[in-house]
Formats: C-alpha cells, structure tokens, sequence
C-alpha cells in the first residue's frame, strides 16, 4: 500500500461559469448559471456567487431562476470549456505519464510514476506549482487534493474547494475520515446511504464499527467488502491513463411533448446520424445499436438490437435505429429521445451482403445514396426563405464596427450584445436586429492573452496574475499562506540526484 501522498486530485473550480466569468468581464463576481434555458432545461454549473442562492448542479433551471432571479443564465460553449480543459490537462501530463481524466474539468494524477514526488513536501510543492500554472496559463482557478489513494486524494480535493490544496498527511486518515457522512465514499449513493441510515449507520467510523460481516449483510459481498475497505482508509484503485470508450451516442430533451409519430420517426433518424458523425469522428464503429425514449410520464424505455458486425455506416444505424421504434408507443408524447452505439471496435465490417444486393440491381450504396443526396436535392427543391438567426446567450459574436462581444438576449427580432473581451473592462450594451448584416457568430476569444513572440502561452502584461497571487494553502494542520511554497514553485518539483540516479532530469517542465 501506498504510504506517501503522491497521488493528486484536480477539480477546477465552477469549471463552465468561471470560464464564463473570466471571458466576460462584466460577469466576474457576479451570479452565473450555466445550462439548458429551455423549460426543461437543467443546470450545469453554477458559479459560487449562484449557489448562495441554493442553485446547484443538475438543478431544473426552472427552479434555478425562482431562486437566482437576476443571475446571468448563458447556454455552454463547450468548445472553449474543451479547449481550456486540453490546457489543463497538458499540464497534468507533463507532471506523469499517468493521469486519468475524469472529466472535462476532473482528473487524477500519480506524481511518483512521474519522479514529480516522492515524499510528502515533494507532492505539495508539485501541488503548489500545478495551481500555480493553472492560473497562469487559463486565468482559472483549481483545487488539488493530495494523499496516499484515489479516495482520500478526491476528499481532499473536495475540503479545498474554492482555490485551495490540502494535503492528507499519512496516519492521519482514519481520523479524518470517521466523522464524516458514509455518503462521502465512493459508490454510497441516496438509496446506499439511505439503507444504511435504517440500519443506523450515518457516519464513516459507525461503517468501520459495524463490521465486515454486517456491511456484507446488509449490502452484499462485494459491496460489503469494499465499502469496509473504504472505512479503514484503504483503497488500492490505481491511476489508470486510458479509459476506454464504450459508447457513443446522443440524446435531445424537448420543450414540448412530441406526439406526431412522423416527427418522432424524424428525430430518430437526425439522432442517429448525429450519433455516426460523433463515432466516426473518434475513429470507431459499433455492433450494438441502442434507442432510448422517455415518455410523457417519465417512464423510459431502452431498446437495443446486435448487429453481425460493427458498422460506421449511417444508413445502416438508421434502418436499425427506426426497427427499434416500431416496438415503442409514443402516443401519449415523447420528452426525451436518444440514440446509441456501444460494442464498439476500432475498424468496420461492411455489410458485404447488403452491397452485393444493391449493385446486382443497379442501386446505389448508403454511402453513393448520402453523397448525391445533396444535388439531387438542389435540383428539384424551390429557394427556401432564409431561416431566422438564432444568438444563444453568452455566445460570442462580432460586429464590424463595434468589434468583439457576447450575445445577453434575443427575441421579438431583436438582439442585445455587450461588446466587451476577456483583456478588457465591462463593456457597452447594444442592441440590433436579428437579421443585423454588420452582426455575426464568432469564436470564442483566449481566455489569457498571449503575447506574439511567446509559444509557451504565458500571461501578457503587467495586470496578468502572477503564480497563485493570493491564493491560500490549506494544510491539514489549517489554513495558512503558501508562503514559501510561493518562492519554490518557480521550479517545478525535482526529485534530488543522489535519491534518483539523475532520475530528477527526466521531470517535464509545464
């Protein structure tokens, strides 16, 4: 088992609405909500200025909005949160080979695989710098979590948050962990915690306390032992650098019920070549088709069809995809629809069959068919008036007089833009006709500006953050300033020659 605590657990903080924050000037200490704005719309994530007002992830927006009425509700841009997240974890990958991406905003780290720690001073002098270039290279903050295993690294984490480290000292954990709820453990979700909770079982230590044989008892063999393990602090789990896909597929929530079976029959198809695009655009194909329907009174069906090889084709997860609604009443209205491919594989077995079949009669394949789709189509179909533009807010647009900004709202043919950039002050706010010309989208802007001549991607200017200014550490013995780690984390943590065999060289640089 592990003694020292170089395993580290990253989760940035607020991760959607602080990117927004740090791209809108306007917005920075004030309440955001990120997520679906429609009625049946859920929040993503909140900022920490929203959840005073108890807004919280996975929160109806609806609900959101009661309680955070003059919170700034912005639909993700989940290509900039993509793009800070492959920063972020560019920089974990130069403390280890081995980093397990939990998430876009998420990750674990084992810094002795690295040489980037060994002992306890050595992983929070890596922890120190980690946050230290966080912020220097995306303008956000993260909180670290250090200890002797996956577990405890993410409790810590958690303790940090916002913008903290805390360091799990060894010995330590058993009493760290008993006072806290049973719900703080991996796999102890509502119904575990709540079964326990008959049982009179609340707190980590009355889990350590009850016994091996009774959590067996009372939640079965496996979950009984590795809860118990999870008791005494033990938790062998390691950081795995690659996690396997094992599906693909996409899915859409509707405003409004759809009752018409054609339409149903429509957005099944538009799903399932939604769901190719996104698998073919990984570099993989699929055997299993998967369709999944929720109704009006939230009852949801999964059905699922094999097919005899993977396939990447979409004709082929269409036809699959359509067999598998026919089994499905929809008559009393559809919220949710999604399509699906799993028993994924990294190459693709035509169907030989259904090809031969085709050219023996003179048709074209799934493939011919989508590729002259198109002009066929411009031939025979009459000039279609131009569809309405949408401006969803908190996306970025450009103007060519007022230059770059992002979208407040939108409605009655109108659109209200503040024009402001992440490097400048709060903007002004505008307002222009939908069908505006000077009035376009645009991608998204760096969240720190660079400077020309600097490929490393550090901060420009005398204004930019310096390495964690004003952050805190937060110890296990409290929280005090970083102190010296502030001076140390010029340099990233080495492991000393003598100790290493000039090992300590072989450390990335961030």
């Amino acid at each position: 088992m592990r003694t020292a605590p170089t395993i580290l657990h990253l989760d940035m903080d607020a991760f959607f609405a602080s990117a927004e924050q740090a791209s809108k000037p306007s917005l920075r200490g004030k309440a955001v909500v990120v997520g679906g704005l429609g009625p049946r719309g859920v929040v993503a994530t909140a900022s920490y200025e929203a959840r005073v007002f108890g807004v919280n992830s996975a929160m109806p927006m609806a609900q959101a909005r009661r309680r955070a009425p003059n919170a700034a509700y912005l639909v993700p841009r989940f290509g900039l949160y993509r793009e800070v997240s492959e920063q972020v974890m560019a920089l974990l990958r130069a403390l280890s080979p081995l980093v397990e991406p939990l998430s876009l905003d998420e990750a674990f780290v084992d810094l002795e695989a690295g040489g980037t720690a060994w002992d306890e001073a050595s992983a929070r002098l890596a922890g120190v710098k980690l946050r230290a270039d966080i912020r220097a290279v995306t303008g956000l903050t993260g909180s670290v979590g250090l200890a002797a295993s996956k577990m405890l690294a993410k409790i810590a984490s958690e303790q940090a948050k916002p913008d903290g480290l805390v360091l799990i000292e060894p010995g330590t954990e058993r009493a760290l962990l008993g006072p806290m709820s049973v719900r703080t453990l991996p796999g102890v979700g509502p119904a575990t915690g709540d079964h326990l909770r008959r049982a009179g079982i609340t707190t980590v230590e009355e889990l350590a306390e009850a016994g091996e044989d009774e959590l067996v008892r009372l939640l079965g063999k496996a979950h009984g032992h590795a809860l118990f393990a999870m008791a005494l602090a033990h938790d062998e789990r390691p950081v795995v650098a690659e996690r396997e896909t094992k599906s693909v597929s996409v899915e859409d929530t509707y405003d409004v019920d759809i009752h018409d079976r054609v339409r149903v029959e429509l957005e099944v198809q538009r799903l399932a070549d939604r769901c190719v695009r996104r698998l073919r655009g990984a570099g993989l194909s699929g055997r299993t088709i998967v369709l999944k329907v929720r109704r009006y009174d939230f009852s949801t069906l999964t059905r699922s069809e094999t097919l005899r090889g993977p396939t990447d084709d979409p004709g082929v997860v269409r036809e699959a995809a359509a067999r598998l609604l026919e089994g499905v009443d929809t008559t009393g209205g559809v919220r949710l629809l999604g399509v699906g491919v799993s028993g994924l594989a990294d190459y693709t077995q035509e169907d030989l069959f259904a090809q031969a079949q085709a050219a023996a009669v003179g048709e074209p394949t799934a493939e011919e068919h989508a590729a002259e789709e198109p002009a066929d189509m411009a031939a025979e179909a009459e000039p279609a008036a131009p569809a309405e533009r949408r401006w969803p807010s908190g996306h970025d647009v450009t103007h060519a007089e007022y230059g770059h900004g992002w979208v407040q709202g939108s409605g009655l043919g109108r659109v209200t833009v503040r024009f402001e950039t992440p490097y400048s002050g709060p903007g002004r706010v505008r307002t222009f006709r939908t069908d505006d010309p000077q009035l376009e989208p645009a991608d998204p802007l760096p969240l720190v500006e660079r400077r020309p001549e600097d490929p490393g991607g550090l901060p420009a200017g005398p204004g930019s953050p310096g390495p964690d200014a004003g952050a805190w550490d937060r110890g296990s013995t409290g929280r005090e300033p970083e102190g010296a780690g502030g001076q140390a984390s010029s340099e990233p943590a080495r492991r000393p020659k003598s100790r290493s065999g000039g090992g300590g060289d072989a450390t990335s640089r961030p």
